[in-house]
Formats: structure tokens, C-alpha cells, sequence
């Protein structure tokens, strides 16, 4: 299928309902239903069980638990230096830079709207105009589970529905404002550097997505949806660097973003490059 064909499919299918379907199979614990999607994924792509808490694949109970299946304990190691960020997924880096007033990069010759990726929200513009981010794509062989690059409390949190293109270079490269466009979920945190955004970004036959602090089905009226967190008391939600802060079920995307000239990336972390999780980004200034 010519790239030109295969974003003309994406456009025409119906992205919601072919990714409900598979959604529910995923589900399944029904053993010859859960076993062919894990043996479909063993055979077409390059998984790395040895990693994984549980070894066997057909030990897991759904093809949704083998998906998002743990890492054996102390494989990624996170720095404890506090001005060090590290990478909150094992992925590649799309793209990471600076964002330019309130233009991110897609792709070469391909920027999105600030604004709109925050949910049209003017005030996170202003915060996170001229800053800084960092485009992390996860393919389907990769460990999917999402952690804390530094510490935090939450402020507030965005869903926001839209379409669920494939979040491949192929259609990075060829669909306007994907990442503003795409259904997401953009959570905003507070931090001793200023604020902190880790948006989870869906796609087409990604099953969900999912945070640690709420079981909220997000797509339950097709509206955007904004919560706002108490910063003091008992129910504050603090995650330290490093604690587990959500998953896909089935992979995507992950943007950073932080306020401007408030850290350096890393020399070594450029496009296209490989990342583990608790990989050195950069530092704070």
C-alpha cells in the first residue's frame, strides 16, 4: 500500500469503532481469542519477553495484561538527581526541541497549534509558549506503561476527544496537526522547575488509555473534559520521579512539554533517536 493510499484509508474507515472492536477483544479471556492476538504479536513483531515480569506470553489473562506487562524489577534505572530528566517510556524520539512561540514541530515542513494540542486552553499556552518539548513515539514492541521523567504534583487535566490517526512517521509526515487533533489526554503538574505537561496521545485501534489517580471512562459524553486538582491535603495527587502514571492499551505517543529556558536537553538525544525508560533527557538550569 503506497503511503498516499494508506492515509486515504485512515481518513475514510471508522478510526472509533474498528478501535472499540479491537478494544474488546483485547479484553477477552477467552484463551484461543487472547492467544491468537499475543501469538499474532509475537510473530510480527520484535517483543522482548526476557524483560518482562512474566516470560511466558500465554501467562497473561488478556492480550490487554500481556501488552501492558510489568518489567522485571530494577531493569530501568532512574538518576536521583533532582535536576536530571529522564525519559517516562521506552520509545523513539519523533521530534524534541523548542517550541517556537506556539508552533511545535510535527515533521519536517509540519508544525501544530499549541494551543489547540492543550485543549484551547489560552493560559497553558501562554505558560508553555517558546518552551521547550519532546516527542516520544512508542512502537508496538515497546514496554507501554508511562512513569514520572521528575516529580510532581497535579494541577489540572484535559481529555480531549478527536480522530485516531496512526501515529506513525508515515502519518506524521503526511496529516496536518495530527497531535491536535488526535484524541488525547494532556495532564499539567507542578514542579520545584516550574510546570510540567505529559500528554498521552491516542490512535487508531489504541483500546485506551489510562492514569493511575482515576478509572474515569474519558469517553463517556464525546466532549472535552477538564479536572482540576486540589495543590494541598490529602487529596492532592503527587507522583515522584519515576512512579508509574499511566498506560497504553496498544501503543502511541507521548509529548513533554516545559516552560521556556527552563532546562538543556541532552547533546546525545536527538531525532530519531532510540530511549529506554529512565533514559538522561537533560537538565534544569
Amino acid at each position: 500500500m503506497s503511503n498516499n493510499s494508506f492515509i486515504f484509508f485512515q481518513k475514510i474507515v471508522p478510526q472509533h469503532l474498528i478501535s472499540r472492536i479491537v478494544g474488546f477483544f483485547a479484553r477477552s479471556k477467552i484463551k484461543i481469542v487472547k492467544n491468537s492476538f499475543i501469538s499474532f504479536f509475537i510473530k510480527n513483531y520484535d517483543i522482548n519477553m526476557i524483560e518482562a515480569e512474566i516470560e511466558d506470553p500465554y501467562a497473561y489473562e488478556s492480550f490487554n495484561d500481556f501488552f501492558t506487562r510489568n518489567l522485571k524489577p530494577g531493569l530501568r534505572k532512574f538518576t536521583r538527581n533532582t535536576k536530571d530528566i529522564s525519559c517516562p517510556v521506552d520509545g523513539q524520539i519523533s521530534q524534541i526541541g523548542s517550541i517556537n512561540k506556539s508552533k511545535i514541530i510535527q515533521a519536517k515542513g509540519r508544525d501544530f497549534s499549541l494551543k489547540e494540542f492543550l485543549g484551547g486552553d489560552s493560559d497553558l499556552e501562554n505558560e508553555f509558549s517558546d518552551g521547550l518539548y519532546a516527542t516520544i513515539y512508542l512502537s508496538p514492541k515497546d514496554y507501554h506503561r508511562i512513569h514520572m521523567p521528575l516529580s510532581g504534583t497535579l494541577r489540572l487535566m484535559y481529555y480531549i476527544p478527536g480522530d485516531l490517526f496512526s501515529v506513525n512517521q508515515i502519518t506524521v509526515d503526511n496529516v496536518d496537526n495530527l497531535f491536535a487533533r488526535n484524541e488525547r489526554l494532556v495532564c499539567v503538574f507542578d514542579t520545584i522547575y516550574g510546570s510540567m505537561v505529559i500528554t498521552l496521545v491516542g490512535a487508531i485501534v489504541v483500546a485506551g488509555i489510562e492514569v493511575v489517580w482515576t478509572s474515569e471512562n474519558f469517553k463517556k459524553n464525546g466532549k472535552i473534559q477538564k479536572k482540576v486538582y486540589p495543590k494541598d491535603g490529602d487529596r492532592s495527587i503527587t507522583l515522584e520521579k519515576g512512579e508509574q502514571l499511566g498506560q497504553f492499551l496498544l501503543g502511541s505517543t507521548v509529548i513533554l512539554c516545559f516552560e521556556k529556558d527552563v532546562l538543556g536537553w541532552s547533546r546525545e538525544i536527538k531525532e530519531n533517536s532510540m530511549v529506554r525508560l529512565g533514559q538522561f533527557l537533560g537538565s534544569f538550569r
